[in-house]
């Protein structure tokens, strides 16, 4: 569908108008918005977004010239001037919010005698609705600071001539371009480095939740970069000239031109439906967006997930083209002398450092190469990449990738020995993803290339992810990182096959957004992978194994109750060996680490270590034999003992505080912790209470707060309260209740940023805000009324109860699925005191927009709850606080402080 130029602007009407009107600002206004308007209309019948930025250019060009020469008047005698467009403008491209970027440009430095016809021009566009960013130079401004700044450089060298003095745009031209200013050898570097300290802002990646479409890796503004080098080093800003050039192929022309223009169309789209300028691909339009295309939900994959499933994969593509022609850049422009070559055998060289075919048939004769290039990269540190060149012959043969390559020995081979190389496995897997080898070689991991998961929890798509993981096992296998994760490291130096673990870990997610349990899915097709590459039977249902069950160590930790002997046993007899549960451990590690930057916690490192420590000790053990929890507690006692020993503390005085307290108390902490409670409440005087004390504690991974006084009604609610006007998250919770009816309760929190507080000062004054809560008890917020950042609004989730008994049959479990907010978990202490419910432990764990929270409940008499409507009940109460509408829950709270 072609664009109406004169639906957009009627030329010869208008000037008829203007030439008649007492009003030409109204008149002018209101062009440029029924043009806009009419732009927007083509937009919304998917007019190609090519025809929509140069038509946009084109109305603004017809407007900006009648007002240029409606100011003519103004300018004084003798005045060389010229209206000049620059930047994008310059381009002839403008999408609907971008500014418009002029250039008024002087003969002259006479500025003061131009001030008021530049001041009247531009404020009249400014009226007019125009944003407009200008600048009033003379031709030695503009050579001055174009030297200074490689922006004014780029700027200058897109400029077209709107109207004025043709022969002065003609100088500016010649004193502006090389070699006169940034001759192209210096431009490119320049450009070079620009992009790359741009890539770095974005995290290297263009695969992040909400993306820059035009700031970010693969987008518009890499395009721009091949652009300006173009037209610098070769004078045309015609991109298909390098094609004629050799510097790109016809077809990565198309691809290259599809590929921008499909940013295009996401870039107008954004601009419209914000209204304003708007380059992230941000949640609030990403749906919108979808549908605007013609998305819809189908099984196992959203509207969202398709539609960004595409962007990924276009920047990818454009990431890709943008590598190959600076590298060619880099050959024509900073490349000097005779090329370096050296033979690495019959099928390859080292070119200046870069590997490159022995000739364009290599792959067509021996199509293993394929593989094989990725090995010689393990096998040659000091070669820095693939030539452009041959990454062209790559993608160029990757249909050779097929049933038959496969399943032939060799090719499988070297598949595994790229897997079992003691250097480079993550930085060859990434080149493969890159150039198509890896999706073509597993036909899996294709289908999720570019797959997102609409969710706050996964940042990167599943291909990205599942890079990340191997990524970070291979971090734990260097040396110099063995401070990071000192006991991953140490168990990944012992581990007999480690290929097994990296083949687990590029395997565990392939099965997602098929529909359906993708350990399940992706435990069919390791299995098919593992055979046919002729791992052992053991060695194949090991890799499946931990593919299968990913998720159980990172649920049982963050879920369960790892304090509880029955709990590590069941988990133990499911992992069934040692072996497995190192490979387990480190896989859960990772796994974790490359979902997010922000999803790892020392917390989070703190509950798997201490799971892994408790089901070695049961294998040691054996997992016949029950654990003596009154040895363990006794020993726990005596350690406890020695550390209090030099305090000064009587034994008897110790023993006597101990007697008021259960086993389970026990369990939970170490010696150095319970010491910590004991001289903290043995030492404390009656006027002290209620005690309340703090500290930071690395080996925890979080900041501590110990709580010691009298029982009360309400309790949980008053202290959650608390935490949640001091902005604290709580990690865990343990309740415990002496037999001298004390509430002894501690506590692990990390402030909003997800960190533990670990300033004395600052835990000082914690400590006696919470004190203060318990003497006057005030509300925390209502999760109802509170805030909801913006991400998260677009994640809705239904809030969900579910009840289950504990592994011995002495508490009920309730968890708690809802989206995450402020004040949730003190909603949920509301509605368990409303509902006479005693909380013994809480496990919080949250999943980017979904929190998912485990609590392990009795009655009031410290019995499981088995009564159906008392459970029944307390779910309405919670679902009832947790629902988004104005209410108050500071009414219930005001009767435990009366």
């Amino acid at each position: 569908m072609a664009i109406n130029l004169e639906q957009v602007f009627n030329a010869s009407q208008f000037d008829e108008q203007l030439a008649q009107s007492n009003s030409p600002l109204a008149l002018f206004r209101s062009a440029l918005q029924h043009g806009r308007q009419q732009l927007k209309q083509y937009h919304l019948e998917h007019v190609a977004a090519q025809h929509i930025v140069t038509t946009q250019a084109w109305l603004i060009d017809q407007l900006l010239v009648r007002a240029w020469q409606r100011h003519l008047p103004l300018l004084p005698p003798e005045q060389n001037v010229a209206l000049i467009a620059v930047g994008g403008y310059g381009r002839g491209e403008l999408q609907p919010a971008s500014d418009i970027d002029l250039l008024l440009l002087l003969e002259r430095d006479r500025h003061s005698e131009n001030n008021h016809f530049a001041e009247a021009f531009v404020r009249f566009l400014w009226d007019m609705g125009l944003e407009v960013g200008h600048s009033v130079r003379s031709l030695k401004d503009c050579q001055r600071l174009a030297k200074r700044d490689i922006t004014v450089a780029t700027n200058l060298m897109e400029a077209r001539l709107l109207s004025g003095d043709a022969k002065l745009f003609e100088r500016l031209h010649s004193l502006t371009a090389p070699p006169k200013v940034w001759p192209s050898r210096d431009f490119f570097a320049a450009k070079w480095q620009e992009q790359i300290e741009r890539h770095q802002r974005y995290d290297d990646t263009a695969y992040n939740l909400e993306p820059n479409i035009k700031e970010g890796p693969g987008g518009l503004r890499d395009i721009q970069m091949i652009a300006w080098v173009t037209q610098r080093h070769f004078e045309t800003s015609s991109l298909h000239d390098l094609v004629e050039r050799g510097f790109l192929r016809e077809e990565e022309y198309g691809d290259l031109i599809r590929g921008r223009n499909f940013l295009w169309q996401l870039r107008n789209g954004l601009h419209y439906l914000a209204g304003r300028r708007e380059d992230r691909l941000l949640f609030d339009h990403q749906r919108v967006l979808a549908k605007e295309l013609g998305f819809s939900d189908r099984r196992g994959s959203l509207a969202v997930e398709q539609f960004m499933k595409r962007y990924y994969r276009t920047v990818k593509e454009l990431s890709l083209l943008n590598e190959i022609l600076l590298q060619h850049f880099q050959e024509a422009l900073l490349a000097s002398g005779r090329p370096r070559t050296k033979e690495i055998n019959r099928r390859f060289c080292a070119r200046n450092d870069f590997v490159e075919v022995t000739n364009d048939r290599v792959f067509q004769r021996a199509p293993y190469a394929l593989l094989e290039i990725f090995l010689l990269l393990q096998q040659h540190p000091h070669i820095k990449g693939v030539r452009a060149h041959t990454i062209r012959l790559v993608r160029a043969n990757l249909h050779r990738i097929d049933r038959a390559f496969r399943r032939d020995l060799g090719c499988r081979s070297l598949f595994m020995e790229i897997m079992r190389q003691p250097q480079g496995i993550t930085h060859a897997l990434r080149r493969m993803n890159a150039y198509g080898v890896l999706g073509a070689y597993i036909p899996a991991f294709g289908r999720i290339v570019g797959q997102m998961q609409h969710d706050l929890f996964h940042v990167y798509t599943v291909d990205e992810h599942l890079l990340f993981v191997v990524r970070n096992l291979r971090r734990m296998a260097i040396p110099e990182h063995h401070h990071e994760f000192p006991l991953a490291s140490s168990i990944l130096q012992h581990l007999v096959k480690p290929e097994r673990l990296y083949l687990a870990a590029l395997f565990h997610d392939v099965g997602k957004g098929r529909g359906g349990d993708h350990s399940v899915l992706g435990e069919k097709v390791v299995l098919a992978f593992c055979k046919l590459h002729g791992m052992s039977e053991y060695d194949t249902h090991f890799v499946a194994w931990l593919v299968r069950h990913h998720l159980l160590m990172s649920l049982t930790a963050q879920r369960r109750d790892i304090h509880d002997p029955d709990v590590v046993l069941e988990f133990a007899r499911h992992v069934g060996n040692q072996e497995r549960l190192d490979n387990l451990y480190l896989l859960t590690v990772a796994d974790i680490r490359g979902t997010s930057p922000k999803v790892w916690n020392a917390w989070k490192g703190r509950l798997l270590s201490e799971l892994y420590a408790a089901a070695t000790r049961a294998f040691r053990r054996g997992l016949a034999t029950p654990p003596d929890v009154a040895a363990q507690v006794s020993e726990l006692r005596t350690a406890a003992l020695a550390i209090l020993k030099p305090k000064g503390l009587s034994p008897a005085l110790v023993e006597n505080y101990w007697q008021q307290l259960d086993n389970d108390y026990f369990l939970p902490y170490d010696a150095e912790s319970l010491a910590w409670h004991t001289e903290t409440i043995v030492k404390a005087s009656a006027a002290e209470f209620p005690i309340v004390a703090t500290r930071f504690n690395p080996e925890v991974g979080g900041s501590e707060f110990l709580i010691y006084t009298p029982d009360r009604e309400y309790l949980f609610a008053i202290q959650t309260g608390g935490f949640d006007r001091m902005n604290l998250s709580i990690m865990d919770a343990r309740i415990h209740t002496t037999r001298n009816g004390f509430a002894l309760n501690t506590f692990v929190v990390l402030d909003h940023t997800g960190e533990p507080v670990r300033d004395r000062k600052t835990l000082a004054e914690l400590q006696q805000t919470m004190r203060q809560q318990f003497l006057n008890p005030r509300p925390g917020r209502d999760s109802r009324t509170a805030h909801v950042p913006r991400q998260l609004r677009h994640f809705p989730i239904e809030t969900r109860v579910s009840f289950a008994s504990s592994l011995g049959g002495l508490q009920t479990i309730m968890e708690v699925v809802a989206q995450d907010r402020p004040g949730l978990l003190y909603q949920v202490a509301l509605a368990l005191q409303q509902c006479k419910v005693n909380l013994v432990t809480a496990k919080i764990s949250t999943y980017g927009e979904r929190a998912e929270d485990v609590f392990f409940i009795t009655d009031l008499e410290r019995r499981p709850i088995t009564d159906k409507e008392k459970l029944a009940a307390l779910e309405r109460e919670i679902c009832q606080r947790l629902q988004p509408r104005e209410a108050s829950a500071s009414k219930v709270l005001a009767q435990s402080s009366a």
